[in-house]
């Protein structure tokens, strides 16, 4: 079974460091989609309905915390894991990712491997 995993982030950098730490899942018939905005994102996730979501929450359009919202809480897509990444690493922030449904938050940078590993268990890939 194909599973897809989506990239959000404005920087066209942070997307590729991401999609190059995950590259070996593409052996385990993984599709990458990105997105640079959170409408963008929003609708992608609504018509490919990813198996997991790298979500930057500081972005045009719709910053990630209300994609994560709109997804979780509006659209009901639990099945759709939200990984929130940010450079704000407070505890504030945390709560609040967490009120809107994400199902992780990472702060900025990332350890590469716990973004592969997250993936790899996410997917079922362990």
């Amino acid at each position: 079974m194909e599973q897809k995993i989506l990239i959000v982030d404005d920087e066209a950098h942070i997307r590729m460091l991401i999609e190059q730490t995950l590259e070996e899942l593409e052996d385990e018939e993984v599709t990458f989609l990105t997105a640079d905005n959170g409408e963008d994102a929003l609708e992608i996730i609504s018509s490919e309905k990813p198996q997991l979501v790298f979500l930057d929450v500081m972005m045009p359009k719709m910053n990630g915390m209300e994609v994560c919202r709109r997804v979780k809480k509006e659209l009901v897509l639990d099945d759709v894991y939200i990984v929130l990444l940010t450079a704000k690493g407070q505890e504030v922030d945390r709560l609040k990712g967490q009120e809107v449904g994400a199902d992780v938050y990472m702060t900025k940078p990332f350890d590469p491997e716990s973004i592969l590993q997250k993936a790899r268990t996410v997917l079922g890939l362990v």
